[in-house]
């Protein structure tokens, strides 16, 4: 069975947008769909709501910033989200540990204990599990399929 074309449209709105505000509003007038449908069928197909689809994404990109040195404001802000507060929760939500313990284990591996380091491992998992499973319905889109247009011959009748 195929990908639902809707949803792999939205998902590639969302990835095209990602450092803008992602509002189901937005996203219901691009696509003409009332934005209930849309939001359920989401959730059906992938397992997981938009907003949380995308808070996922934004942080997960965000990562590559820690390595930087970077103020976790400057992170956030860098990440698409609009303030350090929401950007500290949703990373605690999704990694299971603030920002600042993650910045730590990016610099002192050594220094985190045990717990919060086997925390963040399987949170990291838990994303690119998430990550993966969305890859791979986009992959699995129904190919789109060429219209084959027979040409008349005009010939003169006699």
């Amino acid at each position: 069975m195929f990908s639902n074309e809707l949803i792999c449209n939205v998902l590639d709105y969302i990835n095209q947008n990602i450092f803008e505000e992602i509002k189901i509003d937005a996203i219901s007038k691009q696509f003409h769909y009332d934005k209930t449908y849309i939001m359920k069928r989401f959730k059906k197909e992938l397992g997981i709501s938009i907003i949380n689809y995308s808070n996922i994404i934004r942080i997960y990109n965000s990562l590559k910033y820690f390595k930087d040195n970077k103020s976790i404001l400057e992170i956030a802000l860098k990440s698409g989200f609009n303030s350090q507060e929401y950007y500290n929760e949703m990373f605690k939500n999704t990694l299971g540990v603030s920002p600042l313990i993650y910045k730590k284990y990016i610099k002192y591996i050594s220094e985190i204990n045990n717990d919060d380091l086997e925390i963040i491992n399987n949170k990291l998992l838990e994303v690119e599990m998430i990550l993966n499973r969305v890859n791979k319905y986009k992959n699995n889109r129904k190919p789109k399929t060429t219209v084959m247009v027979k040409k008349l011959s005009t010939y003169k009748s006699i």
